[in-house]
């Protein structure tokens, strides 16, 4: 039988202690996992729809095969997981900030690490992803520049919901600007919130890049019993590359 809950491991990091849980949810009779940093939740595999989603719709919006995407916020997994779904995924890059999160994938301690890890098309890199985001040379030290056909964020709560001040310029036009300068042309980049969607912020996407919108992802929460919507913002490069 499954204990009521673990502790399967905390790690001191440069923005607080990170922890891994696993637990019986007795209310839906099954065992999840969930991570906190400090005091506060980031994120559990009872609710991983609006996670899916990301991926799902993000791709959904690109044509061709032989796709380069790159992944902001590892995680459980999930959004990443969906993206390797896909069979014209060739590459998928995945920027995690915290050390302690690859781990667990690699060593095999949440249920998708195995599966991620063991994907030859599937890398994790260890950085800050802002601080990339921001840079000449990307999400990739082995090709300085590279650029992708969607970049898939899933790391602070919404846009103005942080989970640390070093990404507070990013969501502005300027933090925006400098993203975008790592799509291809036509490439999508895509944001998870776990707010409704943000006609401000879409309307600020819409400064930047060629194409925005918001997409709702709304799903049952079996522990309040009611129906709960998040969002998927996506936002298209234009065809020059700008």
């Amino acid at each position: 039988m499954d204990p009521l809950f673990e502790e399967l491991d905390y790690c001191p990091t440069p923005i607080g202690p990170v922890s891994l849980r696993r637990r019986l949810e007795l209310t839906v009779k099954q065992v999840i996992y969930e991570v906190k940093l400090g005091d506060e939740f980031l994120m559990s595999s009872l609710f991983t729809a609006s996670e899916e989603a990301l991926s799902r719709l993000g791709l959904a919006a690109l044509t061709g095969d032989g796709l380069q995407i790159c992944v902001g916020g590892l995680g459980l997994g999930y959004t990443a997981r969906v993206a390797l779904e896909d069979p014209r995924v060739e590459a998928l890059t995945v920027v995690e900030y915290l050390a302690p999160v690859i781990a667990w994938h690699r060593e095999g301690l949440v249920p998708l690490g195995p599966e991620l890890a063991g994907d030859p098309r599937c890398r994790f890199v260890h950085g800050d992803f802002f601080a990339l985001a921001v840079s000449v040379e990307g999400f990739d030290a082995t090709r300085p520049g590279r650029r992708f056909d969607a970049i898939l964020l899933d790391i602070d709560h919404s846009p103005e919901a942080l989970l640390d001040p070093r990404s507070t310029s990013f969501y502005q036009a300027d933090g925006l600007r400098a993203l975008a300068r790592h799509l291809a042309p036509g490439g999508i980049f895509g944001l998870w919130s776990n707010d409704a969607p943000d006609p401000a912020f879409t309307a600020r996407l819409a400064e930047v890049f060629a194409q925005a919108w918001a997409e709702p992802v709304t799903f049952h929460n079996p522990l309040l019993g009611n129906r709960f919507t998040q969002s998927v913002y996506l936002a298209r490069a234009f065809d020059r590359g700008a």
